[in-house]
């Protein structure tokens, strides 16, 4: 027999299970913030060495010797490039505390040197020439630096299982291989290859080309990446995985599959629950472009640290459980590794598109936790009153991965641009940035994406731009509803508009309301658009309300909003003596009044009876300065009236006895 909760019982239920949501949530926003920032901990004392501006990196062959029992690499990097002018010298970002043995040039030994600026200069055995391809092999090993959080990591897992993994973002690569740090050049494209003990796998970027057991101990697994990526996301990491494959079935018709790499212990756990990326895959698959790099792979490999890293084609993972983290990273394929932010300044293109993509998840796939997700993330946006989503300062990790801005508030300007814009525009708009030739497999500003955005919309977004991307703080609205007689046929609003922090003064914006009628469960949103402070409009309800809620599904950048409702006419204090020398009052015949206006602009002069019904209207132009009013009150019956006067800036009435 099923058994029927009480009601009580029933709705605390449910609100532990929203609040239990909600917190989930935001812990997995906090700990993707958390350990993202932790490992961004290099930038603070990493400074581009400027190598590599004359040449562009076409390929690497990275060719490595792993025991992850040991912490150690060897090997070598071959590395072709293109010279964008004549070239004796090459140079590469490379840690010190890994020894170059020796760098071929041509077939011939290289002169080179290896600098404390943790750069490697090579001499090469003849001039390069303008548009030239060539190739230098790099011969090195040693003990990898630790710094950061750890850019090249190695550990024993439960005592028993040595693992070896990388974490590169964003400067780390040169604690491990030689190569090029900036954001303005990709490598066409990589081959990495690994010999390891026969007990382990090895994972990395795109395809498992072969996996070769060469003797009784070593055994050699080879990838190949046929796609640009950038230096740091490059990625390789060796332990006894086990793996099992989800098939994802797409919004077109077809399937991929999904390679997971998990420890044996998690095996069964990881099963339960990483097919939930498929279905992530899936949307972002239908709403943006088919995932970037299809002709390959995605996949997961579990690492030994907090988190997830986005590396290109297989994100490694601290679990494969996560809903919001497996979201996350996988978003970061087509916002991060596809388009890359070709700035940390621009992080957000990285980040913010990462946190929003999650929320799309939660949306669409999971709807249960949608407001949820709208909740917490709105929560921490606002949390402070100033900073802006742009970094102004990028030699500070904190400010880069900052989780407020960057993540989150970053994140809310999103979605705020999708409801100023609309569904269509919006997706339209990111299709295209993700398919801009200059920008596609390559490095974006936030100018290459307000330029599509803006193309799809046919809006100028300069000031949506300046006030919500560059600006600080947010905006807070009061709205102030006056019920002037029968409801649903002659009432207006008010609306006003405050800001958390002074750089931006006024974020013009639609602004949804919601009117609610509590007993009929009768609602209605109106969207008013509010593009100067301080403004009325009129509106028509066809039902009687008593609740008005400011944007009630969360659709704006916004907080500490407050709405009323005034039955009559407004009583707004800062407008009360805004009306002066009513005369006479009690009045037969002629009521006179004066005011002071700042600017030359309609005025909607009305009088009201006492029951809010008006009685009369007109519309006025008015000049700046003093205006004096006359009206004719004669024939009017003897009672109370009110006098209501409003432009775009003012809202005031007066009460007045006619004899």
């Amino acid at each position: 027999m099923k058994k029927r909760l009480p009601l009580f019982m029933l709705l605390f239920a449910i609100s532990f299970f929203y609040a239990k949501a909600q917190t989930t949530i935001q812990k997995t926003l906090d700990e993707i913030v958390k350990a993202e920032m932790e490992r961004h901990e290099i930038l603070t004392n990493f400074e581009l060495s400027g190598v590599g501006l004359d040449y562009d990196v076409k390929y690497h062959r990275f060719e490595w010797k792993i025991d992850p029992s040991v912490r150690r690499i060897s090997g070598a990097v071959t590395t072709y490039l293109k010279a964008l002018s004549p070239l004796t010298e090459i140079g590469f970002d490379l840690d010190a505390t890994l020894k170059v043995d020796s760098v071929i040039h041509r077939g011939v030994k290289a002169t080179f040197i290896q600098n404390t600026n943790k750069t490697l200069k090579i001499t090469t055995n003849a001039t390069i020439s303008t548009g030239t391809l060539d190739s230098v092999t790099v011969y090195y090993g040693g003990v990898p630096a630790t710094t950061g959080f750890g850019s090249y990591n190695q550990r024993i897992r439960n005592n028993t299982a040595p693992e070896t993994w990388t974490l590169s973002e964003p400067y780390g690569g040169r604690d491990w291989f030689p190569g090029k740090m900036d954001l303005t050049d990709k490598i066409d494209s990589i081959d990495v290859i690994v010999t390891t003990p026969p007990q382990y796998r090895v994972a990395s970027n795109g395809l498992l080309v072969s996996e070769v057991q060469l003797d009784a101990n070593n055994k050699v697994y080879h990838w190949k990446h046929r796609y640009p990526i950038a230096n740091y996301l490059v990625c390789v990491a060796v332990t006894n995985y086990e793996q099992y494959i989800d098939i994802a079935p797409l919004s077109r018709g077809d399937t991929m599959k999904l390679l997971n790499y998990v420890y044996p212990e998690k095996k069964a756990e990881s099963q339960m629950w990483s097919w939930k990326c498929a279905n992530a895959l899936r949307l972002y698959d239908s709403l943006f472009i088919e995932y970037p790099f299809k002709k390959e792979k995605y996949g997961h490999a579990m690492f030994g640290w907090g988190g997830g890293m986005e590396h290109q084609t297989m994100s490694f993972m601290v679990n494969i459980t996560d809903a919001g983290l497996m979201a996350h990273e996988l978003a970061h394929q087509w916002f991060g590794d596809r388009v890359t932010c070709g700035s940390w300044s621009d992080i957000w293109l990285n980040e913010s598109f990462a946190t929003y993509l999650t929320g799309l998840y939660y949306q669409y796939v999971e709807p249960l936790y949608w407001i949820n997700w709208r909740t917490s993330t709105l929560g921490s946006a606002t949390n402070p009153t100033s900073g802006s989503v742009f970094c102004t300062d990028t030699t500070d990790e904190n400010r880069i991965f900052n989780g407020s801005l960057s993540y989150n508030k970053g994140a809310y300007v999103l979605h705020t641009l999708r409801w100023k814009i609309g569904d269509t525009a919006f997706f339209k708009g990111l299709r295209n940035y993700l398919n801009d030739p200059s920008v596609a497999y390559g490095f974006a500003r936030t100018a290459d994406l307000k330029r599509h955005i803006e193309a799809t919309s046919g809006q100028n977004l300069t000031e949506f731009f300046n006030d919500y991307f560059y600006g600080q703080g947010y905006p807070s609205y009061d709205a102030q509803v006056v019920i002037s007689g029968q409801q649903g046929v002659s009432s207006s609003i008010y609306i006003k508009q405050r800001t958390s922090n002074t750089s931006v003064p006024f974020f013009e914006m639609p602004v949804p309301i919601k009117f609610k009628n509590k007993n009929s469960g009768k609602d209605t949103t109106v969207t008013f658009n509010l593009d100067v402070n301080n403004k009325t409009f009129p509106i028509a309800i066809q039902f009687p309300f008593d609740t008005v809620i400011i944007d009630p599904e969360l659709q704006i950048l916004s907080k500490g909003n407050s709405s009323k409702i005034i039955l009559g006419v407004s009583t707004q204090e800062i407008d009360n003596q805004w009306i002066a020398n009513i005369q006479p009052n009690p009045v037969s015949n002629f009521l006179s009044f004066n005011f002071q206006n700042g600017k030359v602009e309609n005025a909607d002069i009305q009088i009201l009876d006492a029951l809010g019904q008006i009685i009369y209207s007109e519309k006025r132009r008015i000049d700046s300065g003093e205006n004096n009013v006359n009206l004719s009150v004669q024939s009017l019956p003897s009672g109370i009236y009110f006098l209501k006067l409003s432009t775009n800036e003012h809202l005031a009435s007066k009460k007045f006895v006619k004899l």
